[in-house]
């Protein structure tokens, strides 16, 4: 009955998104924070978290491969035709504009639940700067710059965009699961290398819930678009097109319900305000001056044109295409971090030419 009614895909969002938010906010899961205290400051659990989120939602997203409960081929990551200029510049760009603002789509999400005016700003922005790259004035340079330079994988004889498909393309034997095991192994013997993150429950915490979450996002909209009379998009966790979606829900009324990736939105939110709540921290905080706000309002049309070039953001592209090991998770990621580092030597060090340059780590705080 619930999936007829159209109302279980959005609530199951909203319950993984709840999940996300909560821990984020709880345990200050954050990219850009993971990666300044990394670079400034020689700190990497933050960096290390982020990695143990990766490593869950792989192992749990190919166990639901193997129990025949989930077909990644219905998933848009695993596309054969691989747009490695939307995943590069994109990255770049969803990089400079993640420094500008502080944070990612998902960490603006996360401080909206908090109490943060400038948060709201920013998921507005990118909502709409989404939608216009995706279906709007913006959508014929994508066109021009990422689908006509799309790279058919065919033609190299992989049947998708997995690490696995394209490794048994290239050595013409099938090691997809060699593969897996092999990137499993590694990034686990990396994740839990340092005792200081292995100590560090809070990162551990936030880890596991954000791969759970994405784990259960393939779960869900496998499940319910195969019980549904409506077509349904297999999807799990994603905070580009989404915020776009839900303003459009407020906006326009087209009968048709929110989808998962709404419900997500809301969710995490929500889950951040709850957290916020627990721990006395909702407080509300705007831009100091037009100085900040600018930089958040550049920031976010960079977050959202970039992150329909690249296909996702550090939780779509850095965790929810990485669980399906696609080859361009890690070109996405690698990008979005060397568009963090020029944006911070920008906003942090006066130049993007310091970017560059050593950095003088301070002791971990």
């Amino acid at each position: 009955m619930l999936i007829e009614s159209g109302l279980a895909l959005p609530l199951a969002g909203l319950l993984a998104g709840a999940a996300m938010g909560y821990a984020a906010r709880r345990h200050h899961f954050c990219t850009l924070s993971a990666l300044e205290r990394r670079w400034y400051a020689g700190d990497d659990n933050g960096v290390r978290a982020w990695g143990l989120a990766i490593l869950v939602a792989i192992i749990l997203t190919q166990g639901l491969v193997l129990a025949g409960l989930f077909d990644p081929s219905q998933s848009f990551y695993l596309t054969p035709s691989f747009g490695w200029s939307g995943a590069v510049l994109g990255g770049l760009a969803f990089g400079f504009g993640m420094a500008l603002v502080g944070t990612c789509g998902f960490g603006a999400l996360v401080r909206l639940g908090g109490g943060s005016l400038g948060g709201l700003v920013v998921v507005i922005v990118l909502g709409l700067a989404a939608l216009a790259t995706q279906r709007g004035i913006i959508a014929m340079g994508r066109i021009a710059i990422v689908d006509s330079q799309a790279y058919d994988l065919t033609r190299v004889g992989a049947t998708d965009q997995s690490l696995g498909s394209l490794m048994s393309a290239i050595t013409g034997l099938d090691i997809s699961a060699f593969v897996t095991l092999l990137i499993v192994g590694a990034l686990a013997a990396w994740v839990f290398r340092t005792a200081a993150f292995r100590q560090d429950r809070g990162k551990i915490t936030a880890g596991v819930v954000i791969g759970v979450a994405v784990a259960f996002g393939w779960l869900a909209t496998s499940f319910i678009a195969a019980r549904s009379f409506d077509p349904v998009q297999v999807e799990s966790a994603s905070f580009v097109v989404p915020p776009g979606d839900v303003i459009l829900q407020l906006i326009a009324v087209t009968g048709a319900l929110p989808d998962y990736g709404a419900g997500m939105v809301v969710g995490v939110v929500l889950g951040a305000a709850a957290a916020a709540v627990r721990r006395h921290d909702i407080r509300w905080e705007a831009c100091d001056d037009a100085r900040e706000l600018s930089r958040h309002l550049a920031g976010a049309v960079l977050m959202g044109v970039g992150g329909v070039f690249a296909l996702g953001c550090t939780i779509g592209q850095g965790v929810s295409a990485a669980s399906l090991l696609t080859i361009s998770a890690p070109i996405v990621l690698a990008s979005i971090a060397v568009g963090a580092r020029l944006g911070l030597a920008f906003i942090l060090e006066g130049s993007i030419r310091h970017a560059f340059l050593r950095i003088e780590r301070g002791p971990a705080e």
